[in-house]
């Protein structure tokens, strides 16, 4: 099988077949493209002929361009993937990124909002009064009080909230759904808005608008974010990402389970919800020395 055959062919399985988003599948193509220039350089054209060699080869090169571990390790996991399915579909044999070692990534604990920041987003005063302010405070105190990405909460629909189960209905990675239980308090806020909506800008199912009256881009929601919480919070990153962490830090350190926040944020695997673990236990520290006299004793 031609290499480029196979990379084509691979493309269209996971934009058709598995359904991946249009960004994800963008940068897996990008990512085989730049792998396809180094193995033309190797001479290698057909997929009979990879080896972990080249595969090592083009790792090499982008940590020599200086690019992150994480970023390195990424495109390693989107060759593994084609050549799985390249395995599968019986044009090569052997499993070659098991003689490739990807770089360690050091871990980074997540960033959040503290509890007393986060208090400050019910506040009066702090949201204009009229329909923007509006929508401005219910999208804040919706990421926070639901853990949704910014995408999902863009891609809601008025159909997305059950006011009777007071339950949210949320569209994530790969299309898959979840159901976020939600507040009465919430669903109260989002039933006044709705109705505020009708009045201000033209009928729409889209549950956030921009000033268009348009549906409300990922970008746009940062913008948001950015504009309220920079003067809100000392958190080191100010973004609607470190909602999620928010939401999920805080629950945890209320003795929430750790298979329900799982479940809440969509993870697929609970090894990657186990790091708000790390960060409780370091957050108990540093209450505990900045708190208790025997651990301020110790600075």
């Amino acid at each position: 099988m031609k290499l480029d055959e196979a990379i084509e062919r691979y493309i269209a399985y996971i934009s058709t077949e598995r359904r991946f988003a249009a960004g994800t599948v963008a940068n897996y193509a990008a990512d085989l493209a730049d792998l396809r220039t180094l193995l033309e350089r190797y001479g290698v054209t057909d997929t009979a002929e990879l080896t972990a060699r080249e595969v090592r080869a083009w790792q090499m090169d982008h940590m020599e361009r200086g690019e992150a571990a994480g970023t390195v390790k990424r495109r390693l996991a989107t060759v593994g993937s084609w050549l799985r399915y390249m395995r599968r579909m019986g044009w090569v044999e052997s499993d070659i990124m098991a003689k490739v070692t990807p770089p360690r990534v050091p871990k980074r604990m997540p960033v959040f909002y503290k509890e007393s920041e986060t208090e400050h987003l019910y506040d009066e005063g702090l949201f204009g009064d009229d329909f923007w302010g509006r929508r401005d405070a219910l999208m804040l105190r919706m990421l926070y009080e639901t853990g949704v990405r910014r995408s999902e909460l863009a891609g809601l629909k008025e159909g997305s909230v059950d006011f009777g189960a007071l339950t949210l209905k949320v569209l994530g990675k790969r299309n898959k759904e979840r159901l976020i239980p939600i507040e009465n308090e919430l669903a109260h806020n989002i039933s006044e808005y709705i109705a505020l909506k009708k009045q201000t800008v033209p009928p729409t199912e889209w549950l956030f608008v921009n000033k268009k009256g348009g549906q409300i881009s990922a970008s746009q929601v940062y913008t948001v974010v950015k504009k309220y919480m920079t003067g809100l919070s000392n958190a080191d990153r100010i973004s609607p990402h470190v909602f999620r962490h928010s939401f999920a830090t805080h629950i945890l350190s209320e003795g929430g389970d750790l298979e329900a926040i799982r479940q809440l944020l969509g993870h697929e695997s609970l090894s990657t919800t186990e790091i708000y673990t790390h960060v409780t236990r370091e957050h108990l520290k540093e209450v505990y020395r900045n708190a208790h006299p025997r651990g301020r004793k110790g600075k």
